[in-house]
């Protein structure tokens, strides 16, 4: 990528759109490429946060262990993104576990220019507080959503809430990996997927990419009709 035009990728990440073109080329160049193959850890789950990662091009999925040794998985994210930016503010370690599901391009911005980016620039303290809120929120939800609703409603809001504008979704890894990001078993998860294949709600997801039928009827095996 070439440094005349890479500077301006910045503006793509949402934290950064609102900054002027001068503070765009120096975070440019503070920060650190970084270049990541396939199945290649981007940051471990635990480790100092000591940047801020800026996906510029790729996929990424986040997981994290628990003391018991289970796998839990949060999901995936395109660039261009910022990820876990929460590591940064509180000094506690990385939140997860980033594996580049694709080549990943990334820039690695020291934390100090981060956290002088929130002191001095309304924008992106709004923005990154608005995240903060908006991941509060979503992490309730799912609570709620483990605790009460059946795996079919949950996988039914799941494929609403990741589809795609032509109603595809694309399963990064394995219904291993699915069931993990569900709070399910394989085998409870490969269930109901066949279930919503039978009843004609989706279809394709043996090669590794769902396509929804009927939305309208997905939502409500999710729980979201009625209106």
């Amino acid at each position: 990528m070439k440094s005349a035009e890479g500077w301006a990728r910045l503006r793509e990440v949402p934290l950064f759109a609102a900054l002027p073109d001068d503070r765009l080329r120096r975070l440019w160049q503070a920060s650190v490429p970084r270049r990541y193959d396939r199945g290649e850890v981007l940051r471990a789950q635990g480790e100092p946060a000591e940047h801020l990662l800026v996906l510029l091009d790729g996929r990424t999925a986040a997981s994290a262990t628990t003391s018991g040794g289970r796998v839990v998985r949060f999901g995936a994210w395109s660039g261009p993104c910022a990820l876990d930016k929460v590591a940064l503010l509180d000094g506690a370690g990385h939140t997860a576990t980033f594996t580049a599901l694709t080549p990943c391009a990334v820039r690695a911005v020291p934390r100090p220019r981060f956290m002088a980016l929130l002191d001095d620039s309304t924008a992106v303290r709004a923005h990154v507080l608005r995240l903060l809120a908006a991941q509060a929120r979503a992490q309730q939800h799912r609570l709620t959503d483990a605790a009460t609703l059946p795996c079919e409603a949950r996988l039914a809001a799941w494929l609403l809430d990741t589809a795609t504008a032509d109603s595809q979704v694309a399963l990064d890894g394995s219904q291993r990996d699915l069931a993990d990001l569900l709070g399910v078993t394989r085998v409870t998860v490969n269930r109901a997927l066949s279930r919503l294949r039978h009843d004609g709600l989706i279809t394709g997801f043996e090669a590794g990419r769902i396509k929804l039928l009927a939305p309208e009827l997905l939502a409500l095996r999710a729980g979201r009709g009625g209106g």
